[in-house]
């Protein structure tokens, strides 16, 4: 195994992060309707994800930027606040890849 898959692998192993892409799945019937920027278009504002996991701003940036940083979310700034959606592509291409080695 490659180092890169190793990082995708630690980023998928924690529950709030498991979570995050749960929701992030389906934002319009997990999060309430932003100000700024649309659910699925734009993505989810991270005060909204660190409220729904129950944890302050810093603690939840830290599992959105492990979860970006491997692939599997993209961020997208709209005033001051930070938007996160899935990579569908990504997660699909980790999905291919846990079926061919494991």
């Amino acid at each position: 195994m490659d180092e890169e898959f190793v990082f995708i692998a630690n980023a998928l192993a924690h529950e709030k992060r498991l979570k995050v892409l749960e929701w992030l799945k389906d934002p319009e019937s997990n999060f309430p309707p932003q100000v700024d920027g649309d659910l699925v278009s734009d993505g989810v504002c991270s005060g909204f994800i660190a409220d729904k996991l129950g944890v302050s701003a810093p603690t939840a940036s830290a599992h959105l930027g492990l979860l970006r940083d491997a692939g599997l979310i993209s961020s997208k700034r709209i005033k001051k606040w930070t938007f996160y959606k899935r990579n569908e592509e990504a997660i699909q291409r980790v999905a291919n890849r846990v079926a061919s080695e494991l």
